[in-house]
């Protein structure tokens, strides 16, 4: 099995110079937990929401937030990036993928291609669910089996 057969296609980006309001907006507004940062349409950097929300006041949001709370979203993605992040080749078998995330505390590795141009994204929670669908499968065959339903 190689990345490709199980990486994310659907990949969200941001620029260096974005603020961290519009990454904010970008992981309020949708199931995502990574963005990858791209300059002149190749990968320079990776930003979680763990690494947003570090950045950011806790106040933002409450009732008693201030202007200078607020000013924390004024910040550029380059100031929190993580720069250089592994990658992966599409072809690349997914044992590589589990032994880059068991080496080193990353949540996701892009995968890209000529010189860092991006084809995908791969998180521990596709490899995860990826797994979950074969274990499902090979129950409902056992089940089948064991009830003289298949061959």
């Amino acid at each position: 099995m190689i990345v490709d057969d199980i990486m994310s296609r659907n990949v969200v980006t941001v620029e260096m110079d974005d603020r961290l309001a519009t990454v904010k907006a970008l992981f309020d507004g949708a199931p995502i937990h990574h963005l990858l940062v791209v300059e002149d349409g190749l990968l320079v950097g990776v930003v979680s929401d763990r690494d947003l929300y570090r950045a950011i006041s806790p106040n933002i949001g409450t009732a008693r937030y201030t202007a200078q709370d607020m000013a924390t979203l004024d910040r550029c993605v380059h100031a929190i990036m993580s720069r250089h992040p592994l990658t992966l080749d599409s072809g690349s078998p997914v044992a590589a993928a589990i032994a880059l995330f068991d080496q080193h505390p990353v949540s996701c590795i892009p995968v890209v291609v000529d010189g860092n141009r991006i084809q995908g994204i791969l998180s521990w929670r596709d490899i995860i669910r990826h797994f979950d669908r074969i274990a499902f499968d090979s129950f409902v065959h056992a089940k089948l089996k064991s009830a003289g339903q298949t061959h």
